[in-house]
C-alpha cells in the first residue's frame, strides 16, 4: 500500500487531507510539524510527503532544507494558504515537485499524487 506522510500542525487540515487519501486506498501518516515530519520520514519511510509551508518549531522550508541534507528522493508536495513567488521558486529548487493552495479540494490533490507516484507529472 502506497503511504503519503501529511506533516501540518493543523488538525484539521491534516483531515481534510487525509480523507480523500484514505478513500483512494492510501496508508496514511501524520506529522504535527516539521521536526515531528523529520523524525516520520526516516521511521516511516513514506512513498510521498504531503508538507505544509507555514508551522510553528520547524517550517516547510527548512524541511525541505534538511531532507536535502540527506539527498531525500521522496517526491514532495507543498500546501499553503499564501505563498510568494520567491518561497515557491526556493522550494522547487529545494526539491519540492509541486504545490497545492489551501483549502486543498480532492479534485486539484488526487490528480497531483496520482502522476508524481506514477512518474508522469
Amino acid at each position: 500500500m502506497t503511504r503519503i506522510l501529511i506533516v501540518d500542525d493543523s488538525l484539521f487540515q491534516r483531515r481534510i487531507l487525509s480523507a480523500p487519501l484514505v478513500a483512494e486506498g492510501y496508508e496514511i501518516i501524520e506529522a504535527v510539524n516539521g521536526a515531528d515530519g523529520l523524525l516520520k520520514v526516516q521511521a516511516e519511510k513514506p512513498d510521498l510527503i504531503l508538507l505544509d509551508i507555514l508551522m510553528p518549531e520547524k517550517d516547510g522550508v527548512s524541511v525541505l532544507h534538511d531532507l536535502q541534507k540527506i539527498h531525500n528522493t521522496i517526491p514532495v508536495v507543498m500546501f499553503t494558504s499564501d505563498i510568494q513567488d520567491t518561497t515557491r521558486d526556493e522550494c522547487l529548487a529545494l526539491g519540492a515537485q509541486a504545490f497545492l493552495n489551501k483549502p486543498v479540494k480532492a479534485e486539484e490533490l488526487l490528480p497531483v499524487i496520482r502522476s508524481i507516484l506514477s512518474g508522469t507529472e
